[in-house]
């Protein structure tokens, strides 16, 4: 039988707190204590006597103190100085703390909709927070159905049939409770419902620290500038256990890599020479993984153990990712290729496809801006390339890119931070600065800035991070001043051949119809073709302007584009990655993109701040 929390221990906790170290110790009857640093709070859970409730404890998994303990009677002296002594500790240094304690209540409906219960002491009750809790609290939503949140007042706040953890009477100690519906569990079998459980968490998560920011910032002298501040920073084992494992998985493979045809060249010339009549046909490198093998490795990582929630959900969004990246990697060249990368990338939408006609019904074909007549080979633009990542190792000699020019690749691209030139390329002059500013002063500037970041995962690239990658990319190339017509034209050309091939053209059809109705040469039509098609149907080239669109959106909305230099970043985590930075977890990168130094770059990005769309951009193209 366990033992009560001994004085020894608690004495080690004391004295731990008291030098402001991190305190993560595991209790007598597998309870727990995490607190992360000096904070003027704890937020407790005693399980039932005669059960272990691991499903209403992991509400409080993630913050940045919390005690999860035993309700038994012969453990209660014990748990009591130990909560005094945090409480005293932690008091030394705010002159005030909470102490707030959640439990399963007991409601009359048991369906899905959240319910709360705060109970708040009679005597100087602190109104602002319970304001601040109830407010929070009634923006939780789960299916659809919003929470519902009562508020009472008792000379005691302690969970039915327990005894208070602190019973003395000062004004710099409050007390709160808060009872939680447990629409996460079923009622009569007890079987349990993970998403809701993780959705409640959640949301839960977000209104404790809004409650906890108000009550810090109202009776302690300590100034957090936003609630995300008190926000845990320590992290455990279980999360940098799946980072590594997650970063591993990703770094074997490279998608992109493995569906880029290793004779586009070639295959150009024998589609000319069967006068476009027949569809080429691609070779591809050897698959160098057993794709179900890797997804047995991929579920075996034990992202279910990280407590921290908002880390947990950037997670599962990946290793969902990675799945689909294995299962494309095996369906190369097959018809089920192109519905995984539809569901990988998404269809092309409608109002993405009024855009892209619209750009391509405003700018005339066969523009003379990118004149090749006038452009660099392979060799010399690589030799370019290496000038500017020496530029970029003065502000961080450890940025380790290679530039190489490759027989194996077609086009440019950057792959696992290094850029890649294939042997046949040419870059026109008047777009030397541009295509510099997105593939170095973006691609690799982030997989760099990403890999100095505590989580692998910043370099890797989160899920989904392709749309905001390239949109940043392109926006790059518009402050850099090299953003042409024709470029712009040719964003919008993908965009539509993305949608032909979903709605089931094949390669000749989408070839002509690139050619004679939309004006492209019939070597533009096919290297479109040929990218859009390549490996069965990848249609990552509709992201390009789809994220243009939305980075446009984020510096009209007036957020920081710095934001989106912190590593791979994804539109639809940015506001966790904001949550990140204010805890700490995240911070700037060494690298800071070479066309912002421009004034004329300085002064683009102010006009984009007041509000501007693709269309806009197009009588400022070059």
């Amino acid at each position: 039988m366990a033992s009560p929390i001994s004085k020894s221990l608690i004495r080690e906790i004391s004295q731990a707190l008291a030098r402001d170290e991190p305190v993560r110790r595991h209790l007598p009857d597998g309870g727990r204590l995490h607190i992360d640093r000096k904070l003027p709070f704890l937020c407790v859970y005693r399980h039932p006597p005669r059960r272990k409730d691991r499903a209403t404890e992991r509400l409080l998994l993630g913050e940045a103190a919390y005690l999860l303990t035993s309700s038994r009677a012969r453990d209660f002296p014990s748990l009591k100085r130990l909560v005094a002594a945090i409480i005293d500790q932690q008091m030394a240094t705010f002159g005030t703390f909470m102490l707030l304690e959640l439990w399963e209540g007991d409601f009359p409906h048991a369906d899905s909709q959240p319910r709360f219960r705060i109970i708040a002491p009679d005597r100087n009750p602190p109104q602002l927070v319970l304001e601040e809790l109830e407010s929070a609290l009634h923006g939780i939503t789960i299916n659809d159905k919003p929470a519902e949140v009562e508020l009472f007042y008792r000379k005691s706040v302690h969970p039915p049939g327990l005894k208070p953890l602190h019973t003395g009477k000062s004004d710099n100690l409050i007390t709160l409770g808060l009872a939680v519906s447990p629409i996460y569990r079923d009622a009569r079998s007890g079987v349990l419902y993970p998403i809701r459980l993780s959705r409640l968490h959640h949301g839960l998560a977000r209104a404790l620290k809004r409650s906890l920011y108000v009550f810090t910032r109202t009776r302690t002298q300590h100034r957090p500038s936003h609630f995300y501040e008190l926000g845990r920073r320590a992290m455990t084992r279980a999360l940098t256990t799946t980072d590594h494992a997650l970063a591993e998985i990703s770094q074997t493979f490279d998608l992109l890599l493995h569906v880029t045809p290793l004779n586009a060249s070639q295959a150009w010339e024998a589609f000319k020479r069967k006068r476009f009549q027949r569809p080429p046909e691609f070779l591809y490198r050897p698959r160098p993984i057993d794709p179900p093998l890797m997804k047995r490795v991929l579920y075996a990582i034990p992202i279910e153990q990280i407590e921290d929630p908002t880390l947990a959900y950037i997670y599962r969004q990946k290793q969902d990712e990675l799945d689909r990246q294995i299962t494309l990697v095996a369906d190369r060249n097959t018809p089920r290729f192109l519905y995984g990368s539809l569901m990988l990338f998404g269809k092309v939408e409608s109002g993405l496809l009024e855009l892209a006609q619209h750009i391509l019904e405003q700018i005339p074909p066969h523009l003379r801006d990118d004149c090749e007549s006038d452009s660099l080979d392979a060799e010399a633009f690589a030799r370019t390339a290496r000038k500017e990542i020496r530029h970029y190792q003065q502000q961080d000699a450890s940025l380790a890119a290679k530039v190489e020019v490759r027989d194996d690749v077609a086009g440019i691209f950057v792959s696992k931070g290094n850029f890649l030139i294939g042997r046949d390329a040419h870059v026109p002059r008047a777009r030397l600065a541009a295509t510099l500013s997105h593939e170095i002063g973006t691609h690799v500037l982030t997989y760099h800035n990403g890999h100095k970041q505590p989580l692998h995962e910043f370099y890797t690239g989160m899920a989904g991070y392709e749309s905001m990658q390239e949109g940043l990319a392109v926006l790059a190339e518009y402050l850099a001043g090299g953003l042409s017509r024709p470029r712009l034209r040719l964003l919008a050309g993908r965009v539509v051949a993305v949608h032909y091939i979903q709605q089931g053209a094949d390669f000749i059809e989408t070839f002509n119809a690139l050619h004679a109705h939309q004006a492209f040469s019939k070597k533009t039509s096919y290297t479109i073709c040929m990218r859009v098609f390549r490996g069965g149907g990848y249609t990552k080239d509709a992201v390009y302007l789809r994220g243009l669109v939305e980075v446009l959106q984020h510096l009209a909305d007036d957020k920081k584009l710095e934001t989106l230099l912190l590593g791979k970043i994804s539109q639809d985590f940015v506001p966790m990655v904001e949550e990140l930075v204010w805890r700490k977890i995240l911070t700037p990168g060494p690298l800071h993109p070479r066309y912002l130094d421009d004034p004329a770059a300085q002064q683009r990005l102010q006009r984009l701040r007041q509000g501007a769309s693709v269309l806009d951009l197009i009588s400022e193209a070059t």
